[in-house]
């Protein structure tokens, strides 16, 4: 089943990108009305972050953004197998694209989990000359695993390392000049985290953004992906780097980074990535939120 659909998603990439992301939009549908689960989550997390919306705005944006995570899924065809040419005519690139390029230190791509993540890792291949490495989550079946791994590194121009083993080989990638891609956002539990607001609701988030910045003296730089609507293609910011990140207070940094993610979900709350159940982990002595 898991090879079909990976050369369904071969077969895919092939259709213009306004067929494709019809396709999603209708997927998304259909997975709003069969994934009970997912779309209570999605649902609590709106009601946590926004609780002055009405509920009919909270369903509204919930659906929306099932057909965003439809169109999402169906669209990694493209990532994974169009041609460079063809991601480039798709991929919109704004503001300080060369930072990269042109920063003598270590350099950290802060990237929140938005339905377009991976076109933001794919604009960092294509469109910058250092080369990059991420933490990568093995996959438990092995086709999926291959696939991903063959899909991300296939410019040639990323390391990708595995969250269960040691840092050290990572550590000596950015001292070697790769920029690190890092995803800063989701709850791996409270080990190495702090309880910080998000959205004014405790959230276990993780210290090591702050604390890797600042022990290697990497520069951060916000990398924010947007799918445009009607299949227009893709909009990747590149954010002008935080002069104020990091200190020496890591909780307080951990703080802002949440800040400053609201204010970036502002812009386009239906993209966020709200299936995850983002206050899973919660401060001693509080009860379950989901």
């Amino acid at each position: 089943m898991i090879r079909l659909v990976l050369a369904l998603l071969w077969l895919l990439h092939w259709l213009p990108l306004p067929v494709l992301a019809a396709l999603g939009r209708g997927l998304g549908w259909v997975l709003w009305r069969v994934s009970k689960r997912r779309r209570r989550i999605a649902l609590r997390n709106l009601a946590l972050c926004f609780p002055h919306w009405s509920e009919a705005q909270r369903l509204a944006v919930g659906q929306a953004h099932f057909q965003w995570l439809g169109r999402g899924f169906l669209e990694h065809s493209l990532l994974w197998h169009a041609s460079p040419a063809r991601l480039r005519r798709l991929i919109h690139v704004e503001g300080e694209v060369d930072f990269a390029d042109t920063h003598a230190g270590p350099v950290m791509w802060l990237t929140p989990h938005f339905v377009g993540l991976d076109v933001a890792g794919t604009a960092v291949q294509l469109y910058i000359r250092r080369r990059g490495c991420s933490i990568y989550q093995r996959q438990s079946n092995k086709a999926i695993d291959a696939a991903l791994r063959r899909a991300r590194e296939r410019f040639g121009n990323v390391s990708l390392f595995s969250r269960h083993d040691t840092v050290k080989p990572l550590m000596r990638a950015i001292k070697d000049g790769m920029g690190f891609f890092n995803l800063p956002d989701m709850d791996f539990g409270a080990k190495d985290a702090a309880f910080v607001p998000f959205f004014g609701v405790p959230a276990a988030t993780l210290l090591a953004p702050s604390r890797m910045a600042r022990m290697l003296g990497m520069a951060v730089q916000p990398v924010v992906a947007e799918l445009l609507p009607g299949g227009r293609g893709y909009r990747v910011r590149f954010l002008p780097p935080w002069t104020d990140f990091p200190t020496d207070d890591a909780v307080a940094d951990t703080a802002l980074l949440n800040q400053r993610l609201q204010a970036m979900i502002a812009d386009m709350p239906a993209q966020y990535y709200w299936v995850h159940k983002r206050f899973k982990t919660r401060p001693p002595g509080e009860p379950p939120l989901y």
